[in-house]
């Protein structure tokens, strides 16, 4: 499959699913994920920012196989290096992390690349730059990573939704009793972390979650 091919099938409408350990009550990244896979996750972002790159390595080879056996893509935070060493289907950039153009050189032209914003300006310009797919938020108040920023509101959402170029991820403090507000405002393509990874039934909270979107 393509990498336009792998856009037009894993981010028309569903959940995009991030790891973070600190927050799974006391379960492994595997597991957690295994069970997002299970119930129905078709795109998993690898997300941790305290493990060793050694960890992070043995965790990405072993999520990577888990996303080929159900048939998922697997994107990688911030490390280009770490997306190539995994064979993972892309890497995911913040506003300061290394640039979009150089990252596409070292990744090659066949692995996603995607890029977080927060402003219109940044969504016009990650398309500009070569990206993939965008980013879009934080929509709400969140605290699932220590250098999270201030909410920028729903009204960039419906932007978004009237202005991209790129298929995009509506993120940001999204949980089960506000994502109506999302859904309603165009978005198809969404991001729960703690909503799901702190779940005791993680299969039947994406269920009801993709349900809900529709």
């Amino acid at each position: 499959m393509t990498r336009q091919e792998k856009l037009r099938h894993y981010f028309q409408r569903g959940i995009y699913g991030i790891t973070a350990e600190h927050l799974s009550v006391g379960r492994k990244n595997v597991d957690v994920v295994r069970q997002m896979l299970e119930g129905g996750v078709r795109i998993i972002q690898y997300r941790e920012k305290k493990k060793s790159m050694s960890e992070k390595y043995e965790e990405c080879r072993a999520l990577r196989q888990l996303t080929l056996d159900y048939d998922a893509l697997f994107i990688v935070n911030d490390h280009p290096d770490l997306c190539l060493l995994s064979d993972a289907d892309g890497v995911h950039l913040g506003q300061d992390d290394y640039p979009p153009g150089a990252v596409r050189k070292f990744i090659g032209p066949d692995r996603i690349l995607g890029l977080s914003t927060h402003a219109p300006g940044q969504l016009t310009g990650a398309h500009a730059a070569g990206a993939d797919y965008a980013g879009v938020g934080p929509l709400y108040e969140t605290n699932t990573k220590e250098d999270v920023m201030a909410p920028v509101g729903l009204a960039y959402l419906e932007w978004a939704v009237a202005h991209a170029r790129i298929p995009f991820v509506a993120i940001g403090g999204i949980k089960e009793h506000n994502m109506g507000e999302v859904v309603s405002r165009g978005a198809s393509c969404l991001c729960l972390v703690s909503e799901i990874t702190e779940s005791r039934d993680i299969r039947g909270k994406i269920r009801k979650l993709l349900f809900l979107i529709g």
